[in-house]
């Protein structure tokens, strides 16, 4: 199959889709099909080789912005938008996106779900010349349903049909002004009537999406995302405790995903004698926006007389995370949203290290699909330090655990098998034949009878 992938670039950020369609267009490669990786807005950060390296950036950030904002420069000469569209430029621009919020760019949100119809008509008519020059696609996929408003137009010009994956849409509309909000909700659901097949990345983000974008059911199927798994080959130390024990947490270091709960939660534990040796390690992502945070849950450690005891690993390459992960016994990323998925929580379990996430989102099926750690009431510090603290007063709990996950996710998690799921998916929107409504719960079945 010829196969179009875009995908839009998040600047200087680490980001989880990039990294799921990045993983998802190398397994497909290496299965045999032809896929074309196309970025969209701004270079892509990435701990693995960039898989639409060669490929020009299309939608750059700064003509885009620029045509939002001044009327006059959607007619700009030929040279002055190329200009706009260099690597340099775009590598500066990258930096300032780390630190723009959902509410400044509500109206270019709702103006690119316009597609053709709107602000950046130009932008789309470009990219659809450059593919109609490569060769025809079978199908295309979009990276997420913000971009839904490409389908129409796509699909007139290159008769392919249109997949699009849906992976935390729902927070980033959500924190938009409430008129803006509700006008985005609305261009969405309207679009999104367009696209052949959804690809959701759990059945509770299926079911979500489902509901709020008024869809078919047969218009949705979950599969799971997957990690490529090279460097978390099971070693001697696998599996192993250590004293003092290691909780660790591995993702943007951010409020969102909870990182000053898992703070607070370590203060508590510190205070227990059961668990006053306990470590914390924290890596992930760590832009501009978020070093102010950061310091503040320094200084609270400090003040607290625990700085020593925790660590700070800010925007590590792949080797240095998976060594990271690998050197934690508990992991944890409280998040206070819905998250869809929760990559970090399948890259924890390739290590072999215990989870304990919130009872909430997509974690719970998570943790039934591969047994690999525990769950605890979301918003209550307490109940997460107890969750917590089961694993690290029982090495035998958090080992087998560990353990369990990790079979699972080796067997059904891994970037080769997502590849297979979608590609069984890309073929049959491609032939014109329906998807099977396949749930996740079908999913998780097969996880169980692997693993066990």
């Amino acid at each position: 199959m010829n196969i179009v992938q875009i995908t839009p670039g998040a600047g200087g950020m680490y980001c989880g889709n990039c990294f799921r369609d990045n993983a998802l267009v190398a397994a497909l490669r290496q299965q045999g099909q032809e896929v074309l990786m196309v970025p969209l807005y701004l270079p892509m950060t990435l701990d693995e080789e960039d898989e639409s390296r060669g490929t020009p950036i299309f939608f750059g950030g700064v003509n885009v912005y620029l045509e939002q904002k001044w009327a006059l420069f959607r007619h700009a000469p030929r040279w002055l938008h190329r200009l706009l569209k260099s690597p340099t430029l775009l590598k500066w621009a990258a930096g300032k996106a780390a630190g723009t919020r959902a509410e400044d760019v509500g109206d270019l949100t709702i103006s690119m779900l316009r597609g053709e119809e709107g602000n950046q008509a130009r932008e789309l008519d470009e990219l659809i010349g450059w593919l109609a020059q490569k060769p025809h696609p079978d199908v295309i996929c979009l990276s997420n349903a913000l971009l839904v408003g490409l389908v129409r137009k796509l699909k007139q010009e290159l008769r392919s049909p249109v997949v699009c994956m849906l992976q935390g849409e729902d927070y980033f509309l959500d924190s938009l002004p409430q008129g803006q909000r509700d006008e985005a909700w609305r261009t969405l659901a309207g679009r999104a009537a367009e696209v052949d097949l959804f690809i959701a990345p759990s059945r509770y983000f299926s079911e979500l999406m489902t509901r709020r974008l008024r869809l078919a059911a047969n218009k949705v199927r979950v599969i799971y995302n997957g990690i490529h798994l090279a460097g978390y080959e099971k070693t001697d130390a696998a599996g192993r405790s250590t004293e003092p024990p290691v909780l660790g947490y591995f993702a943007r270091m951010c409020r969102e995903k909870g990182l000053d709960r898992l703070v607070e939660a370590f203060l508590l534990l510190k205070r227990n004698a059961r668990t006053k040796n306990l470590k914390l390690r924290v890596g992930g992502g760590c832009g501009p926006s978020d070093e102010p945070f950061v310091e503040a849950l320094r200084e609270r450690l400090k003040t607290n007389g625990v700085l020593h005891d925790v660590e700070f690993h800010p925007n590590l390459d792949r080797a240095a995370k998976v060594q990271f992960l690998r050197s934690l016994d508990i992991f944890c990323v409280p998040a206070l949203y819905g998250e869809a998925f929760g990559l970090y929580v399948i890259e924890a379990l390739a290590a072999g290290v215990p989870v304990a996430q919130p009872r909430a989102a997509a974690f719970p099926e998570l943790i039934e699909a591969t047994g690999g750690g525990v769950l605890y009431e979301p918003g209550d510090v307490e109940a997460l330090a107890g969750a917590i603290e089961s694993l690290v007063t029982n090495p035998e709990k958090r080992r087998a655990l560990g353990d369990a996950g990790r079979q699972v996710v080796w067997q059904a998690f891994n970037a080769g098998r997502m590849a297979e799921n979608v590609g069984r998916a890309f073929q049959q929107v491609s032939s014109g034949r329906p998807a099977p409504q396949e749930t996740g719960a079908s999913f998780q079945i097969a996880n169980r009878r692997a693993s066990a």
